[in-house]
């Protein structure tokens, strides 16, 4: 796959090639583009697919005002579907509060498996469902159950709350029934079926009736008759009215599951004159407690399936335990009820026949269950592990049955609460890109994109990120993925020391000049020691200062500063008398070098350089203009960083030299993680937790 960037941030072209089912690592240093690489894919292909994120936001600034120049990305139609590690990704998905990553039941737990399982067991209780689903009055019971149970409000040690619906709508009575004297006149709207909204339409025109003699809505004469319509407002709220029609509906609709001695108590409650008393109300608690256990075993017998049968040594005390028995429910003993548990307990005696092969099923469930578990977290633990962060994490199923990664310190049994603030931000980033790894292999996208995510990493945590995303059974091995990065780490563990143990990746180096960015294929023979490339260039470098320039770089990282080295450091510093630093205290420091020392530079040099002659480097190095010549011919930005240094090292306006010097130094990191390091029997380099885990093999030998 070749794909074709233009006009995109600091890219004015680039030609990208990403192998398929291969990873595919861009190696380049800061700045060149690898970000804008990863947005351009993906902004591609949110505006194929109508996404937030647009290709147009990456114009670059020189071309805002120009109503051409306009970003593009060619190549990228058959990418359907991308996931980035970035900072959005660890803002977006990781550490939540309630679980590691975002969604991990469905990432970690719920696969092809999960769900035939979960079909199995539902295939045994559909039957259940099928005799639940034939009867439609069930789910209009339940319905009716739940509005007169709410309608007793808030629980209360005695009687019935305040504010409760019941209270607000019998507490003085039925005065829909009892209509009080002096109103009978608006008998037909006290008791016609919106008499709620009347009522209310009633007390809105109250505010009008002082204005004048007439009626507010028709402009009769009302004067003898104001004191009777106020009254209407007095002994009605529409609230109340409404309550209580709503009340007396669902009492009317459940009467045939009461018993008759309970119908005959409920119709004197609703037909009450002066209000119930607190005997009616206990007896009306009595009802509502029954209803509620009732309620609960149709509610609970419509949700059977693993999540409540997954016990499954009492399968079935658990079944028998749906039955209903009407001898326990006094206040709804009818016909009508009758019918209804008995389809209940009909399905029930069905599952209980079908009661070993459940039990199969449900067991095996659990099985598949507790090695998703099992493999998915001993897999991270084993990462965190290698890697010598002192937590583990564990799937734990919360109490509506769903599975979550939770975080775990090695110190403590109970979850890691608020994680963010616990971990640093390297932590973090290896969870979060642990993490990523499977919330991609679960999605399967066409391209997975790595940006920049582990330069920050010490070696060791290095070598454990890539180990578990690339080289695992269930890493990365054998997706499309691209790791942009400035890490040339990476690069070395996989294309160079563990070819054995790392499927083998397409390694380039992307150069950006003026926005044109290209590659150049890295293989293992493209990498080197920094004593090889000095030697190699050494050899093969036709300019004779840019020899010197590798040869003092040799000296420096093999710690060979004799003569030879001396004396390149003053032709470089453009001395026409060699010097050196005496050994005998401050005073005098500096003097000229001996001529036995300047011969055994000499030689020094020539089993480098062959022809190598002091004077006639010096004028070379002394002559502004030839130097310059060699600074433009020079195609190396390594060697012009050099040149540039040795042309400006006499003169005033020259850059501080140790700036350079390390920026010189990073270009070639290697010197640093290769050559110099801290001699380990005088410093401890290696981590203790590593030594921990050697003291226990060899106390076991």
């Amino acid at each position: 796959m070749n794909i074709i960037i233009k006009k995109c941030n600091n890219i004015e072209n680039a030609s990208i090639s990403i192998k398929e089912n291969a990873l595919n690592i861009k190696y380049a240093i800061n700045g060149t583009g690898k970000t804008t690489i990863s947005q351009a894919i993906l902004c591609s292909m949110n505006d194929s697919q109508n996404g937030t994120e647009s290709i147009r936001d990456l114009k670059p600034f020189k071309y805002v005002d120009q109503d051409d120049h306009n970003p593009e990305v060619l190549g990228a139609d058959q990418i359907k579907s991308i996931k980035v590690f970035d900072e959005k990704y660890i803002n977006e998905f990781v550490f939540l509060p309630s679980e590691l990553l975002k969604g991990s039941f469905d990432i970690f737990i719920r696969d092809e498996n999960y769900e035939n399982g979960m079909k199995e067991i539902d295939n045994l209780v559909e039957t259940l469902r099928k005799m639940l689903a034939e009867d439609k009055d069930i789910d209009d019971l339940i319905k009716d159950f739940n509005e007169l149970s709410g309608g007793f409000g808030k629980p209360t040690k005695t009687g019935i709350h305040g504010s409760s619906s019941l209270s607000k709508a019998f507490k003085s009575g039925n005065k829909i029934i009892n209509i009080p004297e002096g109103l009978d006149e608006y008998k037909d709207y006290i008791q016609s079926e919106n008499n709620y909204k009347w009522v209310k339409w009633q007390i809105d025109g109250k505010t009008y009736l002082d204005i004048s003699e007439n009626c507010p809505y028709c402009t009769n004469n009302i004067k003898d008759k104001k004191n009777t319509i106020r009254h209407v407002g007095e002994v009605y709220d529409s609230k109340s009215v409404e309550n209580l029609n709503m009340l007396v509906g669902v009492f009317q609709r459940l009467n045939q599951y009461f018993s008759d001695e309970t119908k005959s108590v409920i119709d004197n409650f609703i037909k009450n004159i002066d209000g119930y008393t607190e005997d009616q109300i206990n007896y009306l608690i009595e009802i509502k407690e029954q209803i509620d256990r009732l309620n609960v075993k149709f509610i609970k017998v419509q949700e059977l399936g693993f999540k409540s049968l997954k016990d499954v040594d009492k399968i079935i005390e658990g079944l028998k335990s749906h039955c209903i028995d009407l001898d326990l429910f006094n206040h709804l003993q009818s016909e009508s009820t009758q019918k209804k548990a008995d389809i209940v307990n009909n399905a029930i005696n069905f599952l209980l026949e079908k009661a070993g092969e459940l039990q199969g099923s449900i067991n095996k469930q659990k099985r598949l269950i507790e090695r998703l578990v099992k493999e998915n977290s001993s897999e991270i633990n084993s990462f965190l592990k290698n890697a010598g962060y002192q937590y583990h994490v564990d799937i734990i199923e919360d109490k509506d049955g769903q599975y979550k990664l939770k975080l775990i310190h090695n110190d403590v049994t109970s979850e890691v609460n608020n994680v963010k603030t616990h971990l640093s931000f390297g932590e973090r980033n290896a969870f979060s890109l642990v993490l990523f790894m499977y919330d991609a292999l679960k999605n399967v996208p066409d391209l997975i994109v790595l940006d920049d995510p582990i330069s920050s990493f010490d070696k060791n945590k290095k070598y454990a990120i890539i180990d578990m995303l690339f080289r695992k059974g269930k890493g990365f091995r054998g997706k499309t993925a691209l790791l942009l990065t400035h890490d040339f780490e990476p690069i070395v563990d996989m294309v160079y020391h563990h070819t054995d143990r790392f499927a083998p990746p397409l390694a380039v180096f992307i150069e950006n000049i003026h926005g044109e960015l290209c590659e150049k294929v890295i293989t293992k023979l493209d990498i080197k020691t920094f004593i090889d490339i000095n030697n190699e260039n050494i050899k093969n470098h036709s300019n004779e200062i840019n020899k010197l320039v590798y040869l003092r770089r040799l000296y420096e990282v093999t710690n060979k500063k004799g003569d030879g080295y001396q004396l390149i450091s003053n032709l470089l510093h453009k001395r026409d008398i060699p010097t050196i630093k005496n050994n005998y205290g401050e005073e005098n420091s500096v003097r000229p070098m001996k001529p036995g020392e300047i011969k055994r530079g000499i030689k020094e040099i020539q089993e480098k350089i062959l022809n190598f002659n002091y004077q006639n480097c010096l004028k070379i190095i002394q002559d502004d203009v030839e130097m310059k010549r060699i600074y433009l011919s020079t195609n190396n930005n390594y060697e012009k960083l050099h040149i540039y240094r040795i042309i400006y090292d006499d003169k005033q306006e020259r850059l501080n030299s140790d700036i350079i010097q390390k920026f010189i130094n990073e270009a070639f990191h290697l010197e640093n993680d290769y050559i110099y390091q801290l001699n380990p029997c005088d410093y401890q380099l290696v981590p203790e937790y590593v030594i921990d885990e050697c003291n226990k093999y060899i106390q076991e030998l």
